[in-house]
């Protein structure tokens, strides 16, 4: 080939390679273009295809009290916890407060079980009302004295004598229950034995539940909080950490448990006489060490109170109570004691009106008479609510000469939950993704998300829900998604949910105005008033000295009959419509009271 045949050859081939290299350029362009939109594309599906839970508290939040949580993951549910909560001031003669059960009654073939955190009555007291609702085959889990605590709920009356499965779990057990759920129980110190954290794990990511707890260093029973497992959950991840806020207003440390005994060592020290010491019956750990000062002062001991009497029996049945042999003795062996051998450990530290320490201070107790010298301990503060009828009973002791030491001047009661610097270190320890305060009114739920924050906690990442909320749970996020219903449910003896606003209203009213009662006898054949109106209060006046109001107002009732009986008017809705109208409008002018007006019609 000539040298000018190869240039052009050359020449040809020049560009003919450059253009593949361009050609190859465009295509690699392309793969990339390709590949970042189907890398868009999964990252959508993604998305799309991101497992989610939820968390449905129903009770326990803007409250203090019938603590209650679900988790839902696809078919199935589990329960955490079924407490009450006791009345307020408002809910005449009311006995109990439990969650509403209807969102659990509609879903009650999803529930796979029901776990406990500890054994106090905000916690487990629900639980023979739950079991009225679902099916009596769904297990429960909890720690040893919980299960013993939570089966005497169901000897009262009204509850199946079918208990439910009851299967006892110890520090770190893993439960599998139905497809998808993994519940593990990490110990925590609260103010009673087996008390536990709750790690749940599903498909959709982790949910850790503190229950109630505070970080007790130096616990009576020498087992403490498992710091290392809550931190090897928060080294593996945790979406949603659910935390105790009772005390989050509270600053520092809650003192240890411990600091108690050394309280009551002073007190029986100074004691010449018997010793009345109230305490809540739940509290194991306060009680052991009761027994134990009691014991080292040579004091013999006497429980009073129906629920100190069978937790006594529980827990030393189980071993969490160790009494020394013959430190025990009845109520009616006190009285053969030397005064300073002697201490009657009761219940009623919240004032409440038919327990041993409120009639005590009444000086209406059976065996118990208080006398000079004698020393009363009350190792519990007010519960809020409580207050007055706390005081109240300060000061009938008192007015009895006796000697009453309460925590405002002496440490003999320290709280079982943890302050803001516990809190902390909880937060600390779970290093949540997001995070949800439990187990408080607002202001306490408040104060601990801004503790949340402190820890490093994003605000975004914080929920303040209430009863009701459906918290929507991912690897990726958590939010409120909507609302179950909720609420509160009344149990009035035996009837539950029975008692409703009209009824509370009622008795609001009757406590406040009284009752009048119109009885008229009308004839059956003519419709003819024979009888009446005769008319009997009670809580409004007293009858005697307001015998001529009463008169006056049947006066006017009968006045008002007699044109209905001219009318032709005999339907008796009517007859009471107008009787209740009339003496309303008569009794309020006269002196601006609104009683109850209740007529009754005999008909003869």
């Amino acid at each position: 080939m000539s040298i000018k045949n190869q240039q052009k050859e050359a020449h040809v081939k020049g560009p003919v390679v450059r253009k593949e290299k361009k050609i190859e350029a465009n295509k690699t362009e392309t793969e990339d273009v390709a590949a970042e939109k189907n890398a868009d594309i999964s990252s959508v599906v993604k998305v799309k295809k991101e497992e989610k839970m939820y968390v449905i508290p129903l009770g326990g939040l803007d409250e203090i009290g019938k603590n209650m949580t679900l988790v839902q993951y696809r078919d199935e549910i589990i329960i955490l916890d079924a407490g009450l909560t006791f009345p307020d001031d408002e809910l005449l003669g009311i006995d109990l407060v439990i969650p509403d059960f209807s969102y659990i009654e509609s879903n009650k073939n999803k529930i796979k079980g029901l776990f406990i955190t500890h054994g106090h009555e905000d916690h487990i007291g629900g639980i023979p009302y739950l079991y009225n609702k679902i099916d009596k085959s769904v297990p429960m889990y909890g720690g040893k004295l919980t299960l013993a605590l939570a089966k005497s709920k169901f000897d009262n009356p009204g509850f199946s004598k079918i208990l439910p499965k009851m299967k006892e779990v110890k520090g770190r057990s893993k439960i599998k229950v139905g497809k998808y759920f993994t519940v593990e129980f990490i110990k925590v110190t609260h103010s009673i034995a087996d008390a536990y954290a709750l790690a749940v794990t599903t498909p959709a990511g982790v949910i850790v539940h503190t229950g109630d707890f505070k970080i007790d260093l130096t616990p009576v029973d020498g087992v403490g909080v498992d710091f290392s497992r809550l931190a090897q959950l928060g080294d593996q991840g945790v979406d949603l950490l659910l935390s105790d806020s009772t005390n989050s207003e509270v600053e520092g440390f809650t003192p240890s448990e411990k600091s108690v005994g050394e309280a009551f060592r002073v007190e029986f020290e100074k004691a010449k006489g018997r010793i009345i010491a109230a305490s809540f019956a739940s509290h194991i750990h306060r009680l052991q060490q009761i027994i134990d000062v009691s014991h080292q002062y040579g004091r013999k001991i006497a429980v009073d109170g129906r629920s100190m009497v069978r937790v006594f029996e529980i827990a030393s049945n189980l071993g969490y109570l160790k009494i020394p042999e013959g430190l025990m003795v009845s109520l009616y062996d006190v009285g053969k004691l030397k005064e300073d051998k002697v201490v009657i450990l009761c219940t009623g530290t919240q004032g409440e009106p038919l327990a041993a320490l409120s009639r005590i201070a009444k000086n209406m107790h059976k065996h118990i008479k208080l006398r000079k010298g004698d020393t009363v301990i009350i190792s519990a503060t007010p519960i809020p609510g409580n207050e007055r009828a706390v005081y109240n009973n300060i000061n009938n002791l008192l007015k009895h000469e006796a000697e009453v030491v309460f925590r405002k001047i002496a440490g003999i009661h320290v709280s079982g939950h943890a302050s803001k610097d516990e809190q902390k270190l909880m937060l600390n320890l779970i290093k949540p993704s997001h995070f949800m305060p439990v187990h408080g009114e607002y202001k306490m739920l408040k104060a601990h998300k801004e503790t949340a924050i402190e820890t490093g906690v994003s605000e975004d990442n914080i929920l303040i829900a209430v009863n009701g909320s459906k918290i929507e749970v991912t690897k990726s996020y958590a939010k409120i998604a909507g609302k179950v219903s909720a609420g509160a449910v009344l149990v009035d003896g035996l009837g539950v949910g029975d008692i409703g606003n009209i009824v509370l209203r009622d008795r609001q009213q009757l406590g406040q105005d009284g009752v009048v009662i119109v009885v008229l006898t009308i004839s059956k054949e003519t419709g003819m008033i024979l009888a009446g109106p005769d008319i009997v209060t009670r809580g409004f006046v007293y009858s005697r000295e307001s015998e001529k109001m009463i008169n006056e107002a049947a006066a006017c009732i009968k006045e008002k009959l007699k044109s209905y009986e001219e009318k032709k008017i005999t339907e008796w809705a009517a007859l009471k419509t107008v009787t209740k109208d009339v003496a309303s409008k008569y009794f309020y002018d006269r002196i601006q009271r609104n009683p109850v007006i209740l007529p009754i019609i005999m008909e003869v």
